[in-house]
């Protein structure tokens, strides 16, 4: 390998390490529950710009901006995810818990799927959030309609965090440099392939 491109892809070590522990330090920053939602946008608008060739910016800069720009709009959406996956979490513990017969397990088989598309669609809201300008309802709904209807992509998506994780449970070293990033552009990137069918079908109506 020619030196250009070691330095190529030393350079791209160096923004993926730098977004990943970005993530860390500003969700932590935020006490966790306030800083999972303007961190996580933050991160998927960079690697939406890796994606889309915008790679001329500093990870740290625009990480910083975003985050701030975005902090009260993103936990204000959050806290409405962060309800909803409550009320799943006690209605699923309440199955386990006192409820028996075949109408529990099936009861309970029905929320684990709600829960694996609710999960699905705060993947799906990040995309989102940050590729289109909506209404704070809108984006809630479109990440939901996102998760219910897009099959391939979501087929896709798990496919891709299942190789992730299994990659990071065999390698546990490269969790504090990929554990964010990698899922993210995973998501950003089978999202960004659906967006532009979507937008291509919408011009040409």
């Amino acid at each position: 390998m020619k030196k250009g491109s070691w330095m190529i892809v030393f350079d791209w070590i160096w923004r993926v390490v730098s977004a990943n522990l970005c993530w860390i330090a500003f969700t932590i920053l935020g006490l966790g529950v306030l800083g999972f939602f303007p961190s996580t946008v933050a991160l998927f608008t960079i690697v939406r710009k890796w994606i889309r060739k915008e790679t001329d910016l500093s990870v740290w800069k625009t990480f910083k901006h975003v985050y701030v720009k975005e902090w009260k709009r993103s936990n204000g959406i959050g806290l409405v995810f962060y309800c909803i996956g409550l009320f799943l979490f006690v209605d699923i513990r309440i199955v386990i818990g006192m409820m028996t017969g075949i109408f529990s397990i099936f009861l309970l088989v029905f929320l684990y799927f709600v829960a694996f598309l609710f999960i699905m669609s705060i993947g799906y809201f990040f995309a989102i959030y940050v590729h289109y300008q909506l209404s704070n309802k809108e984006y809630i709904k479109q990440s939901f309609l996102f998760a219910v209807t897009g099959f391939g992509s979501t087929l896709w998506i798990g496919a891709g965090l299942f190789i992730v994780s299994m990659v990071m449970l065999k390698v546990p070293g490269l969790i504090p440099f990929i554990f964010a990033v990698a899922p993210a552009y995973w998501m950003m990137r089978v999202c960004q392939n659906r967006f532009n069918k979507l937008e291509k079908i919408a011009n040409q109506q």
